[in-house]
C-alpha cells in the first residue's frame, strides 16, 4: 500500500508536508521526518511540494464548487491545511437536501480522485471543525443537527476553534483540552486571562457572533441553473439551454424591478474544469433577447469536449428598472420613468452599444467628453458612451459643449513633437518647419491663438507633462505645407518672457483632415 506525501526542505532535513488516506492509515502524519515514515511503510510514494500550483489546483476547485452555492470562499485559516467554505443557505433544497448534496458532493469528488471531509453546521466555525476534526478519513462526511452545535463541539480539541498557536498551547498547559471545558467556564476568566480570541471563536462557532463569508466572485442576488441527467455538449444544446437560463433569469429580476449590467454563463463539465463566457451592458435590462444575443456572439468559444452536467447563469451586477408593461399584442414592452437608468438619450442606443462592446471589448467603446480647460489635451476625456456629463468626473462641462470644435485638429498626438521651425518674424507664423527628418514648406499659415496657462491650479502638480510642457504660454498656429497636408503647430513661451526658453520651441501637436 504506498501513500503520496509531499515533501519540504528544512535544516533539519526533508518532513512530510501532506498525507492521504492511505498513508495516515499506515500511520504517516504530517511533519513526521521523511525518513521516519519511509520506515514505518517503505512503499512510500513521495513528490516535493508545489505551493503554487497546490493554491491554483485549489481556486480551480473552488470554481467548480459553484455549482453548489455562489458563495464560495477559499479556507486561510489553517497554515498548510486547504479548505474551501460554501454557504449553502437556500441552495440545498436543489439537491434534495443536505445529506444528498454531501453525497453528491463526495461522489463527485472521489471521481476526480481528491479525497476531502465535508461537514454542513449551523455557523461557519462549527463547519470548520467537525470536518477537520470531527470526520475521519472513514466517514469523510458530517451534518451538525440545527441548533446541535455545542454538542458536536464539546468533544473537539480545542484547535479546532481556530485558534493561535499560543492561545491553544496556554489553554493545553492550563489542562484545557476540549472545547466543552472552556463552554463551562466563566466567559470572564477566558477574557482576563486570554483577550478575547478565545471567547470571539468561541462564540463564532456556536452561533453566538456573526462571522461573515467573503466570496471570491462578487456576490449575486440574481442567478439561475440547469442540471442535466447526462452531459451535454453539442452546441445547439447548449445555446438552447442558455436560453432557457435567459428567461428564468428575466423573470427573477422583474419580480425585483431589476436589470441586469453583467452577466456571466458557467459551465461545468464533467472533467471538473470550469468554462465561462461574460457580458457586459451600458444600461440596465432585462429583455431575454438582447441577453441571449449577447451571450450568443461567445458561445462558440465554449469547448465542452467532456460534456457540461450543470449550467449557471448570475447577473453579477445589476441596478434599478422600472417594471414593464406587456402590449396588445403580447409583446413585452419596457417602461421607463423620466428619472430611470433606462431614460434619457441615448436608451436607443444602448443595445448596439452593448453589441459594440461585447465585441470590440467594454473599454474599447467610449465618447469624448468636453471639460473645462483651455490646454487641448485637457479639453476632453474618454468615459463610457451612455454616462451623463454630470457623472464624467470634477470639471466635466454639462451645459456648454467643446466651443472650438471646428478650430481643433481631428487628430492630436498623445504628445506634442518637438520640431525645428523658421520664421520671418518672431511673432509670425513658420515658413520651414522639420518633424522626424523631413522638411515641410509652409504655404499658408493662420494664427497666432494664445493660450495662456491655466493660474487657477498648479499646473506643474496636475499634469502629467514634464514642468517645462506645462506652465508656459502657447501660440498656436494652423499651417499647410506644399503638399497639401494641414497641421497645428504652437511656439512655447514668448521672447523675452521671463522664464522661457530662450529662444522660444516650437511643437507639432496634431493634424487636420
Amino acid at each position: 500500500m504506498a501513500g503520496q506525501g509531499q515533501q519540504a526542505g528544512q535544516q533539519a532535513g526533508q518532513r512530510i508536508g501532506a498525507v492521504n488516506g492511505a498513508a495516515a492509515e499506515a500511520g504517516v502524519q504530517a511533519g513526521m521526518m521523511l525518513t521516519d515514515a519511509r520506515a514505518l511503510l517503505p512503499g512510500l510514494s513521495v513528490q516535493p511540494m508545489a505551493p503554487e500550483e497546490d493554491a491554483r489546483a485549489l481556486a480551480g476547485l473552488a470554481d467548480w464548487c459553484g455549482r453548489y452555492s455562489p458563495w464560495i470562499s477559499l479556507d486561510e485559516e489553517a497554515a498548510g491545511q486547504y479548505g474551501i467554505c460554501l454557504d449553502v443557505t437556500g441552495c440545498a433544497h436543489l439537491f434534495g437536501g443536505e445529506a444528498a448534496m454531501l453525497d453528491d458532493l463526495s461522489r463527485r469528488l472521489a471521481a476526480f480522485a481528491i479525497q476531502a471531509r465535508m461537514a454542513i453546521a449551523d455557523s461557519l466555525g462549527a463547519a470548520w471543525a467537525t470536518a477537520r476534526y470531527g470526520a475521519r478519513y472513514g466517514d469523510s462526511t458530517a451534518i451538525v443537527p440545527v441548533g446541535g452545535a455545542r454538542a458536536a463541539l464539546a468533544r473537539l480539541p480545542v484547535a479546532a476553534l481556530r485558534l493561535s498557536p499560543a492561545a491553544a498551547d496556554a489553554l493545553a498547559r492550563l489542562g484545557l483540552g476540549r472545547i466543552g471545558e472552556l463552554c463551562s467556564l466563566p466567559r470572564g476568566a477566558l477574557s482576563a486571562r486570554f483577550g478575547r480570541e478565545v471567547t470571539d471563536r468561541l462564540d463564532q462557532a456556536l452561533g453566538r457572533a456573526p462571522e461573515p463569508l467573503s466570496p471570491r466572485p462578487p456576490r449575486t442576488s440574481f442567478w439561475s441553473r440547469l442540471a442535466f441527467a447526462e452531459p451535454i455538449g453539442h452546441r445547439d444544446h447548449i445555446a438552447r439551454a442558455a436560453g432557457q437560463l435567459v428567461a428564468e433569469l428575466c423573470a427573477a429580476l422583474a419580480r425585483e424591478e431589476r436589470g441586469a449590467r453583467r452577466l456571466e454563463l458557467r459551465l461545468y463539465l464533467a472533467d471538473g474544469t470550469v468554462q465561462r463566457i461574460a457580458a457586459g451592458l451600458n444600461r440596465a435590462s432585462r429583455d431575454p433577447a438582447h441577453l441571449l444575443r449577447l451571450l450568443a456572439e461567445h458561445l462558440p468559444s465554449l469547448e465542452a469536449n467532456f460534456g457540461a452536467d450543470l449550467m449557471l447563469l448570475m447577473a453579477g451586477q445589476s441596478d434599478p428598472l422600472p417594471a414593464g408593461q406587456d402590449s396588445l399584442d403580447g409583446a413585452a414592452a419596457q417602461i421607463c420613468s423620466g428619472d430611470g437608468p433606462g431614460a434619457g438619450p441615448g436608451a436607443d442606443l444602448a443595445p448596439l452599444l452593448d453589441r459594440l462592446g461585447n465585441r470590440l471589448g467594454a473599454a474599447n467603446v467610449a465618447r469624448f467628453a468636453s471639460v473645462q480647460s483651455h490646454l487641448p489635451e485637457r479639453a476632453v476625456r474618454l468615459v463610457p458612451p451612455l454616462t451623463p456629463a454630470a457623472g464624467a468626473g470634477p470639471g466635466v462641462e454639462t451645459t456648454a459643449p467643446w466651443r472650438h470644435m471646428a478650430r481643433r485638429p481631428v487628430h492630436l498626438l498623445p504628445r506634442p513633437e518637438p520640431i525645428e521651425a523658421v520664421a520671418e518674424v518672431p511673432d509670425g507664423p513658420p515658413v520651414l518647419f522639420r518633424w522626424r527628418g523631413i522638411a515641410h514648406r509652409v504655404q499658408r499659415g493662420d494664427g497666432p491663438e494664445r493660450i495662456a496657462p491655466e493660474w487657477w491650479h498648479d499646473m506643474q502638480a496636475e499634469t502629467a507633462a514634464p514642468a517645462d510642457l506645462a506652465g508656459e504660454t502657447r501660440d498656436y498656429y494652423r499651417i499647410e505645407d506644399s503638399r497639401g497636408q494641414r497641421y497645428w503647430l504652437y511656439r512655447r513661451g514668448l521672447y523675452g518672457g521671463a522664464g522661457g526658453p530662450s529662444p522660444p520651441a516650437w511643437y507639432l501637436h496634431g493634424f487636420f483632415a
